[in-house]
């Protein structure tokens, strides 16, 4: 186990187990709404994945960054295009891993990741990174090596990688939207356009004519796990993109062990649970993680809709300035005015000749160059890092 006060110069991967021993990482993310708590619920509660940190030391022994990491079996069609993945499909009936590789990943399995040093010593801890993680990787018997959705106000600090030979490609971007206005009224008012006005006003007119659909903020999550996670479950069946799927354990863990960074909206019909929003708060922003719709009736209620309103609402009689939305299901974002927040993928192969054949195949295959309307949004170019 290594030493409490003392560190291999470099970058060491560790367990859980031998983090303990790592004072540094009773603070890692605090600034963020998933600070270290969230990362050892998402350790014990989301299965399939072989959770790891890597600890960076300097010369010294200082710990000057700790970063949550995991391997799994990555799929790089994954998300390719029907029909590539036509092709792909009869390709694994004779050859059942191709494009299949063993990956480290460096960031988290349930969201964006984050650099957890402070912004002075994040540039060196990050330069010590990027150079031992091909030689983790093969240690590990990963050829593969990805840093997992970072936000693109990190590409000053992870230019080292780049130049280290990774390849940086944009994921599905999360979308946000300001929300300093004094109502919602006002911000439908002076954001939106006159036709998206009259289709919410028609759509929330419409919901009006049923019974009432009355929302309350949940804490104690785990009296209403068994009402809101199958409403999870239906959003997930229907996404195109999956990645992790999260456990009852989650939600419940979430709210007991972060009940200060995590509210739950609950919408109900006749007593009946319709829909749910997990929100998590960081500062001045509250960010929609998970959201769970009953799909019986939400297009008829135009629960989607129904919903952005009623936390935007909530929000904004609380003090919020920023509602970030998340990502996919980019049709009604862009009418609603929220702009991308980009996020990027960071990828190298521990093969030099490989390295060089993936440079040109990920741009082919990066999952938004399907997602025409993505160019619709404004700042679509701050997408890739040119």
């Amino acid at each position: 186990m290594l030493d409490t006060t003392t560190y291999p110069p470099g970058a060491t991967i560790v367990s859980r187990a031998e983090l303990a021993q790592v004072p540094r990482w009773s603070q890692a993310f605090a600034d963020r709404r998933k600070d270290h708590r969230y990362y050892e619920i998402v350790e014990d509660t989301v299965r399939g994945f072989d959770y790891r940190y890597i600890v960076v030391a300097d010369a010294g022994g200082t710990v000057r960054a700790v970063q949550p990491c995991f391997i799994l079996d990555q799929d790089l069609l994954q998300g390719a295009g029907p029909r590539v993945g036509a092709v792909v499909a009869r390709v694994r009936r004779v050859w059942p891993r191709f494009m299949c590789l063993r990956t480290l990943m460096v960031g988290c399995v349930a969201g964006e990741a984050h650099i957890e040093p402070d912004a002075a010593s994040a540039p060196a801890a990050m330069r010590l990174l990027a150079e031992a993680l091909p030689a983790l990787a093969r240690q590990a018997k990963t050829p593969l090596v990805v840093l997992k959705e970072f936000p693109a106000r990190y590409r000053g600090a992870l230019a080292c990688f780049r130049r280290a030979g990774f390849t940086c490609i944009p994921s599905m971007p999360t979308t946000s939207l300001s929300i300093v206005y004094p109502s919602f009224d006002d911000y439908m008012s002076r954001a939106l356009s006159s036709r998206t006005r009259k289709d919410l006003r028609k759509k929330f007119r419409d919901a009006a004519k049923s019974a009432p659909i009355e929302m309350s903020v949940v804490d104690d999550i785990p009296a209403v796990i068994d009402d809101v996670y199958p409403l999870y479950l239906r959003v997930y069946e229907r996404s195109k993109l999956r990645f992790e799927k999260l456990s009852k354990d989650y939600f419940c863990r979430l709210g007991r062990d972060m009940a200060d960074k995590v509210r739950l909206f609950i919408w109900r019909q006749n007593g009946r649970t319709i829909a749910f929003a997990l929100c998590m708060i960081e500062g001045e922003t509250i960010c929609g993680e998970y959201i769970g719709l009953d799909y019986a009736v939400a297009l008829d209620l135009h629960l989607y809709h129904h919903v952005f309103r009623d936390v935007m609402t909530w929000a904004i009689a609380n003090g919020f300035k920023c509602l970030a939305v998340g990502g996919l299901n980019y049709e009604p974002k862009l009418r609603l005015k929220c702009r991308l927040d980009p996020l990027d993928l960071y990828v190298k192969h521990t093969s030099p000749l490989l390295n060089l054949l993936l440079k040109r195949l990920l741009p082919l295959l990066e999952p938004t160059r399907r997602e025409k309307i993505l160019r619709e949004f404004p700042n679509y170019d701050e997408l890739r890092d040119i």
